[in-house]
């Protein structure tokens, strides 16, 4: 094949495939990362070793290319640790390519980060992780550049080294002399955005790491705390705004029959149970058979899920709903805002409505499967007495991040909050809300502490316990 072919050859060409370039045959044999009729990057072999290929094609590849080549040659020239580049070219009418050295068993800080950031906030390996990223950030810095699409992905262990990756992100100032104090602050600001909220206290003890680094400006914590906010208000927006969009993330389907959203990743895994959601909901086993809406746990490619189908109790009630979004669209959206924001739900993985020319019919959710025990239940050998101090922590940092975030809940009964994995998990989010003013906030907020406590009897040891533990007021500070 010759590279401008890949133009046509959508999402997930197959592999093996073979390149004609004019450096030699190249064959593909892993796609890491795929823009269709783009970007091709992936694992392939070449003149008898293994490489990094980036393929860029299609009108704006060119562009591209020199971006990513300018880049990769900042890095080098700057002394940052850097995979090498093997080899570079562009073709007009036929794209072009760079080679970089594979590291091979390389692992990313972000692979490093999932495997600690359910540790208790700022623990030694948590730090260890963040700690080797701000210093590379501070080595960039330092030479005078900057990763404008700053993450932990792009941050590679390998032999003991931590190599700085993906050139088509670097920018400079002026290269070898230390980046100015607002460019650092902006930068900076992209970086803590990414993190969990509940990191924000710790910020300053991590910027430690970064000044040992790179000393050159003194760094206004308030600043960089705007930066942040900022950040994350456009980070939630644009992936908010994606939920509904066919992307890298999301496959959509949109017709006047139906609309169907699901993960990528998940796609092919749920292809049979999206055509047929009725039939894997009755063949479950039940866990809710109510008029509004019905839910059951199945089990697909041997992995535990969760559908729900919300239903339509009559005509009237559809003429109510057929025109507006469906419930659950609602808790779709409100699932991934939650998972986004780090506060614990079972991963959405599919929503589907079914439409009659364009009107809204039965809708249908499906999430991850948590097993966690409820709090009631949880709870209930302590209703003299005071449940494990963790698992109260656990619950404070739950209202906390609700409070942060401006998000109630709608429905806070007990069978509504899971323990599971050392958190507590929400569930059944058709009422969920993010605020976004402070008095409709306080609202919402009152409601949901009040319907939360009323699970445990008001004379209760426990109730008592809960009530002086859980701010009464939105903007009382935590405990």
């Amino acid at each position: 094949m010759k590279l401008n072919e890949l133009t046509r050859a959508g999402r997930s060409p197959a592999l093996p495939l073979t390149l004609v370039l004019p450096a030699g045959e190249l064959r593909m044999l892993q796609w890491l990362r795929v823009l269709p009729g783009q970007r091709y990057v992936g694992r392939a072999e070449w003149q008898g070793r293994i490489v990094l290929a980036k393929l860029l094609v299609g009108a704006k590849a060119e562009r591209h290319f020199q971006r990513e080549r300018h880049g990769a040659r900042l890095l080098a020239e700057q002394g940052m640790s850097t995979p090498a580049l093997l080899s570079e070219g562009f073709e007009t009418g036929l794209g072009g390519w760079l080679l970089f050295d594979f590291l091979v068993g390389a692992e990313s800080l972000e692979q490093a980060w999932r495997a600690v950031e359910h540790e208790p906030p700022l623990s030694d390996l948590q730090q260890t992780v963040l700690g080797e990223a701000l210093g590379a950030i501070a080595q960039l810095h330092a030479r005078g550049l900057w990763q404008d699409d700053l993450h932990l992905d792009n941050l590679l262990r390998h032999d003991g080294h931590l190599f700085i990756i993906d050139g088509g992100g670097i920018q400079a100032q002026t290269p070898g002399q230390p980046l100015a104090r607002d460019k650092v602050l902006a930068n900076l600001g992209v970086f803590f955005a990414q993190l969990p909220a509940g990191l924000e206290p710790y910020i300053e003890e991590l910027l430690v790491h970064y000044i040992l680094v790179n000393g050159e400006h003194a760094l206004p914590l308030e600043a960089l705390l705007r930066e942040i906010a900022g950040v994350r208000r456009w980070r939630l927006r644009d992936y908010l705004g994606k939920l509904g969009r066919d992307c890298s993330l999301f496959s959509v389907r949109r017709s006047l029959s139906e609309l169907r959203i699901v993960r990528r990743s998940e796609a092919t895994v749920l292809e049979s149970l999206l055509d047929a959601p009725d039939m894997a909901l009755e063949s479950g086993r039940a866990m809710k058979r109510g008029g509004s809406a019905s839910v059951a746990l199945i089990e697909t490619a041997g992995r535990p899920l969760v559908i729900k189908r919300y239903n339509i109790k009559g005509l009237g009630h559809w003429l109510r709903r057929c025109w507006r979004p469906s419930r659950a669209w609602h808790s779709w959206v409100e699932g991934n805002r939650l998972s986004f924001l780090g506060i614990a739900t079972p991963r959405p993985l599919a929503m589907l409505e079914r439409r009659w020319l364009g009107l809204r019919q039965r809708s249908y959710l499906i999430t991850e499967y948590s097993g966690g025990e409820d709090i009631i239940a949880r709870f209930q050998p302590y209703l003299a007495g005071s449940p494990p101090e963790s698992e109260l922590r656990a619950l404070d940092q739950l209202f906390a991040a609700l409070r942060r975030e401006r998000i109630s809940h709608g429905d806070l009964k007990g069978t509504n909050l899971l323990w599971d994995q050392g958190c507590w998990t929400l569930i059944d989010l058709d009422a969920a809300q993010q605020h976004r003013s402070e008095a409709g906030f306080s609202r919402a907020y009152t409601r949901d502490r009040a319907r939360f406590l009323r699970n445990w009897p008001a004379d209760s040891a426990l109730h008592r316990l809960l009530a002086e533990r859980i701010p009464k007021d939105s903007l009382e500070p935590d405990a």
